[in-house]
């Protein structure tokens, strides 16, 4: 299949620039200098109507195909669940338990370390030192894939450890025969994770909204192929949940090797790239306990709705509940990589008072965003439920959790687009201590206290992942607003010097 090629040309940035010496110029590009005296100039006026409007429509026309993105791929998901549960309750349960299993042991220790190439892409692209960004890319994919191999060890004995936990023995057997066939695909993700940054950083978001998307309606023709045509089952769906995650990735390596948009970016394979591994796991292992941490919550928290009395309803209630918040969590996601797609270019480029306009108007967009997502939850809150079930009481108890949702994804949505702002600074460290003071210090805890010991149910896990949120929302706000974003530009600087010169060593 050949790669519909498209180009997203933002002006300045623009990786045709660089000549036809193409790595031999770009290396002896001087970094762009920081000028403090103009800065400083520039945030005593104020920024400029058309900056904000300017800076509006860039961040739109990268959110916008990101949310597509994250839409497809957790629709992708779905779709897998959907055919087995055509299966039997049996399988259904084994699949659902095996895709948490390795979203939470797997997909998002991949997504974690992956997400430090956003720090270092996106600030060589805008030093417009575009040869860094093959060798950063090459550098991530070495990582991941020999991360890929633990990973693929726990899922391949995935059963084993369910019934270790004490898990239903029968479920166990059929989450450990799902996951084993979704470990072909953990590789594909690997590689899709790092070309999806690597395009990401380059503002070529169009492309990978077209390759998810297209993936995603073969995933429909894959799953009932091999699920039902074929008489594969539980197999099949996983399967073919494995044969999607390596078509994505070819098609987003096709396009990264083929388009002339990333002509200068792409570097041939070379050894250059083990250089500087040990640079590249100071931020991708923070970037991973970092998500890690907030994902992690959630298992906990479902988890410990199954020790709730009656649990069958309260895990309905809130398995719902999360994958309403889930869905409506895709929109503030996209405007999370925009921000750090804007950050991480402006800081590269040595333009502090930039990063600081981008920082600015995602916070406003978000906050609106929030507003409507929250209306349209809570004037809806008789409909959304019934797309999930037809049993009244769960119907009833879901619509009243929908004000809890609405606040909650309100002040996810503010802490999603700071820690998109965390990973363009390159401040993995600081989210990840955010992270574990706003969850496993306050929220959980505070859920537990609330479910368990005053009996407010669910409601109670509720309030403590929307208490989580606000604090996590609080802790980045606050470091960001004392940010000095001259302090940032100088730091991007030199973290590109020193990438460079590990390069040419």
């Amino acid at each position: 299949m050949t790669p519909v090629i498209y180009s997203t040309d933002f002006g300045e940035n623009a990786p045709n620039e660089i000549t036809e010496k193409g790595e031999q110029e770009a290396s002896s590009f001087e970094l762009p200098e920081v000028s403090e005296e103009s800065n400083r100039v520039e945030s005593k006026k104020g920024f400029t109507k058309q900056e904000i409007v300017a800076e509006i429509k860039q961040q739109l026309v990268l959110a916008g195909p990101l949310v597509c993105v994250n839409f497809f791929s957790y629709f992708l998901l779905v779709i897998s669940i959907a055919f087995v549960g055509h299966l039997g309750v049996l399988p259904l349960a084994g699949a659902s338990i095996a895709t948490a299993f390795t979203s939470m042991l797997g997909l998002t220790l991949l997504k974690g370390i992956g997400s430090a190439l956003e720090t270092f892409c996106g600030q060589s692209y805008g030093a417009k030192q575009y040869h860094m960004l093959g060798i950063h890319l090459q550098r991530g994919i070495v990582v991941l894939l020999l991360i890929c191999i633990p990973i693929s060890i726990i899922l391949a004995n995935a059963d084993r450890i369910l019934k270790f936990c004490r898990q239903d023995s029968q479920i166990s057997d059929e989450a450990g025969q799902y996951a084993r066939f979704l470990i072909p695909g953990i590789f594909g993700f690997a590689l899709q994770e790092c070309h999806v940054r690597f395009l990401q950083t380059q503002k070529q978001v169009v492309p990978m909204m077209i390759s998810s998307g297209s993936t995603t309606l073969l995933h429909v023709l894959l799953c009932w192929m091999l699920v039902l045509k074929f008489g594969l089952g539980l197999k099949g769906a996983a399967l073919a949940n494995s044969i999607s995650n390596w078509i994505n990735a070819l098609l987003l390596i096709a396009y990264s090797w083929l388009s002339p948009s990333c002509k200068e970016t792409r570097a041939g394979c070379s050894s250059k790239a083990l250089h500087g591994i040990p640079g590249f796991l100071k931020l991708a292992i923070p970037s991973a306990v970092m998500l890690g941490m907030e994902m992690w919550s959630f298992a906990i928290i479902t988890l410990l709705s199954g020790l709730l009395p009656n649990p069958k309803f309260e895990s309905s209630v809130f398995s719902i509940s999360e994958n309403m918040f889930t869905v409506a969590y895709t929109i503030p996601l996209g405007f999370s990589g925009a921000i750090s797609t804007r950050v991480s270019n402006e800081l590269g480029a040595g333009r502090p008072q930039a990063a600081l306009l981008a920082v600015r108007v995602v916070v406003s967009l978000v906050i609106i965003e929030g507003i409507i997502t929250a209306t349209v939850l809570i004037s809806g809150r008789n409909f959304w439920p019934r797309l999930y079930s037809k049993e009244k009481g769960v119907v009833e108890h879901v619509g009243k959790m929908l004000f809890l949702l609405a606040i909650s994804h309100f002040m996810d949505g503010i802490q999603s687009v700071l820690s998109g702002t965390c990973r363009g600074c390159g401040w993995q460290k600081i989210g990840a201590f955010a992270n574990l003071g706003a969850y496993y210090i306050i929220g959980i805890p505070s859920a537990v206290v609330l479910a368990f010991i005053f009996h407010i149910g669910g409601k109670g896990f509720w309030i403590g992942i929307m208490i989580a949120l606000s604090v996590q929302a609080t802790l980045l706000g606050v470091v960001t607003f004392f940010t000095d974003w001259d302090k940032q530009a100088r730091k991007a600087k030199d973290r590109i010097k020193d990438t460079t010169i590990q390069k040419d060593s």
